[in-house]
């Protein structure tokens, strides 16, 4: 996955951001080449902070935060989920993404749900797999 990590100044749609037709042309380009390929299953921008919320939980309760979220230094502004046969696959898409100066791509790999067979019930396990195959059963049709 990759995880666009921008200044709130240059996250699209906050305040004062700017729009430069040329980046969302590069943008597009990038996105074609991935799917060309056949690697890109997920893209999207993120709507501003302004309109999201944060989730906190204390153990027991939940509380709510309404944005913008002005003690944010950077916002996720976007992200892509690539499916590749390598690291090495991953770091030569991330490093072709054309993110402009100051901003960061931070690039993680989705964890399989057999890595956690060591920390979660079988149960457990068995009912995310059939969540799994119903969401892509979902897509199918």
């Amino acid at each position: 996955m990759l995880i666009m990590e921008a200044p709130e100044s240059m996250a699209v749609g906050e305040a004062d951001a700017p729009r430069p037709e040329d980046t969302f042309e590069a943008m597009g380009r990038y996105n074609h080449d991935l799917v060309e390929a056949g690697v890109l299953l997920a893209v999207e921008g993120l709507a501003p902070s302004a309109e999201g919320f944060a989730v906190t939980h204390d153990g027991e309760t939940a509380s709510v935060t309404d944005g913008p979220f002005a003690e944010a230094k950077e916002l996720v502004a976007g992200f892509w989920i690539l499916e590749v046969g390598s690291r090495e696959e991953a770091v030569q898409w991330a490093k072709r993404c054309p993110i402009g100066p100051g901003v960061r791509l931070s690039v993680r790999r989705i964890a399989e749900m057999s890595e956690f067979e060591d920390v979660a019930a079988a149960e457990v396990l068995d009912a995310e797999a059939t969540l799994r195959r119903r969401i892509a059963e979902r897509d199918q049709a």
